[in-house]
């Protein structure tokens, strides 16, 4: 997580962005075939408190939370959702502004007003979490409330990328009653105003969602609510969904499964596969604490042998290409520096610049990944890496997996030299791609705080409204990524929703984010 607060003298102002609300916003809604779907996934919360989560949690958290602002699909610039706008009020755009709607409640009747939103974000950075998400309000000073339905923000900096935290789950609003002001809550329970209640939970196992009677928001709900079944195997989710147990699932296909599940035979037993652009990644994260992973000519030599796209095509089959940047194809400012830097897979070049550096004898690592959140086709992605550079004769390396829980804790306490990691962007914005990786604390739990980047780049790219305007700075960022590989990305992956015949929506289901919005998946009535 990139600490804004070093992000300093910036003086140039950002354009005033007003976020007006629009016709469709519906409390009472419904439609054609409101009926309740069942949703399947591997994607299970780590936790159900907004303030310790900055993971795959925020699936759940979008659908039962909200936020002042928000993605509707489609969109890739936040618009209204909690609030009735929002705005800069000043020239040097470190004065950000919200009005809320009148009448909003929380699940338990308790007013959802301005105090309620300085309470919410507060407690984030009070209780500070190790796994929470205190780092994307890094340029957050301190929150006012003029009135019951003003809130205003005062950063320590220009911010262009402010409203867009504040329209990510990472800004989901909670009821003050419910949830302490110094510390997380920990009953199982949960007190949100977005479209749905959570009416129960069983941890790992399984969250039913209805519809929330008092919601007033952006979403128009197209179903009575949503069961969604927390799998540990995709296999039995596949399994589930032909069954007919299950209507609908995301997350967690291998790319086996999902050529599968586009076969006439699959199709002809009712089931349909829709494809979206992603912006999801994987790559591996390098931890200097180890001895051999603080040379640089260790990390140079990893990613002069790697072949990515043996990786993607023996291991992903097509659902998935190669990605050589940080920041991934489609996302403004993608370039392509690590093949610029390193070409193609050249063994000979490896060792090359590990005998410049001293290195003859093969370099042993332990290589770490999670074996339960991005999916069963991650084992096999890291037992390709394995054998790509075993088989170079320059390393010799032993895997581990460790279900998510762990994992998270072992990494975070730097406890792993090299490790495999997913993101999914925060929001649509190639400063998503760069920020959440720099600083002392960030999204990997390896301090890593290149100059450049942190005091130069990053300040001057978030100085412009128009986002594309920073395209240069964003560039130069890449560039730093490839020649200190602190950061090694491997490939970027499609999004594939996989549903029953009868269910419609699948594509619009998903944000911006890369989150599922449960609300626009229903069952077609005329089926």
């Amino acid at each position: 997580m990139f600490n804004r607060t070093r992000c300093l003298q910036i003086t140039a102002a950002l354009a005033s962005m007003s976020l007006l609300a629009g016709c469709g916003l519906l409390s009472d809604d419904s439609g054609d075939g409101a009926k309740r779907i069942v949703v399947g996934t591997t994607s299970t919360p780590t936790t159900l408190d907004p303030a310790d989560a900055w993971d795959g949690s925020w699936e759940l958290y979008r659908n039962i939370y909200q936020t002042l602002l928000a993605f509707p699909t489609g969109s890739t610039k936040p618009q209204p959702d909690a609030a009735q706008s929002c705005e800069f009020t000043d020239a040097a755009s470190e004065s950000y502004r919200c009005v809320l709607r009148k009448g909003l409640k929380f699940s338990n009747g308790e007013a959802l007003d301005a105090k309620a939103v300085k309470h919410s974000l507060d407690r984030i950075r009070t209780i500070d979490s190790k796994n929470g998400p205190k780092g994307l309000f890094g340029s957050l000073d301190k929150i006012e409330t003029p009135d019951p339905l003003t809130v205003v923000f005062h950063l320590n900096t220009s911010d262009a990328t402010f409203p867009y935290v504040l329209g990510s789950p990472a800004a989901s609003l909670v009821a003050p009653k419910d949830y302490p002001a110094d510390k997380l809550r920990d009953d199982g329970k949960v007190t949100g105003s977005g479209p749905y209640v959570l009416e129960s939970y069983k941890e790992g196992s399984e969250a039913v969602l209805g519809r929330n009677g008092t919601y007033t928001g952006f979403a128009n709900r197209r179903n009575d609510g949503v069961t969604i079944r927390y799998f540990t195997d995709s296999a039995k989710m596949i399994s589930a969904l032909k069954a007919k147990e299950i209507d609908a699932t995301y997350r967690g296909l291998s790319a086996t499964q999902i050529k599968d599940l586009q076969t006439p035979e699959a199709h002809n037993a009712g089931v349909q596969v829709v494809e979206n652009v992603g912006a999801e990644i994987r790559y591996l994260v390098f931890n200097p604490k180890d001895p051999a992973v603080a040379k640089l000519a260790v990390r140079k030599a990893i990613a002069q042998v790697l072949d990515r796209g043996e990786i993607v095509s023996k291991v992903y089959q097509g659902t998935a290409e190669p990605l050589y940047s940080m920041v991934p194809k489609g996302v403004v400012g993608h370039k392509t520096p690590f093949f610029d830097e390193y070409g193609h897979a050249d063994v000979a070049e490896a060792k090359k610049i590990l005998k410049e550096a001293g290195i003859t004898q093969p370099v042993e690592l332990t290589f770490w990944y999670t074996t339960d959140r991005y999916g069963a086709s991650t084992a096999d992605e890291f037992t390709e890496i394995k054998r790509q550079l075993d088989e170079s004769l320059l390393f010799k390396i032993t895997l581990r997996g460790q279900p998510w829980k762990a994992f998270q804790v072992g990494y975070k306490n730097g406890e792993y030299p090299v490790f495999g990691r997913g993101w999914f962007p925060d929001f649509p914005d190639p400063d998503n791609f760069i920020a959440p990786f720099v600083g002392k604390e960030n999204a990997v739990g390896t301090p890593y705080e290149p100059a450049e980047i942190v005091n130069n780049l990053l300040p001057k790219s978030r100085r412009e409204s128009d986002r594309s305007a920073g395209v240069h700075e964003f560039e130069q960022a890449q560039q730093v990524f490839a020649q200190d590989v602190r950061l090694l990305p491997l490939w970027q992956g499609k999004l594939y929703v996989a549903a029953r015949e009868d269910i419609a929506g699948a594509e619009r289901a998903l944000d911006p984010q890369t989150v599922m919005q449960m609300w626009e998946l229903y069952r077609k009535t005329s089926w």
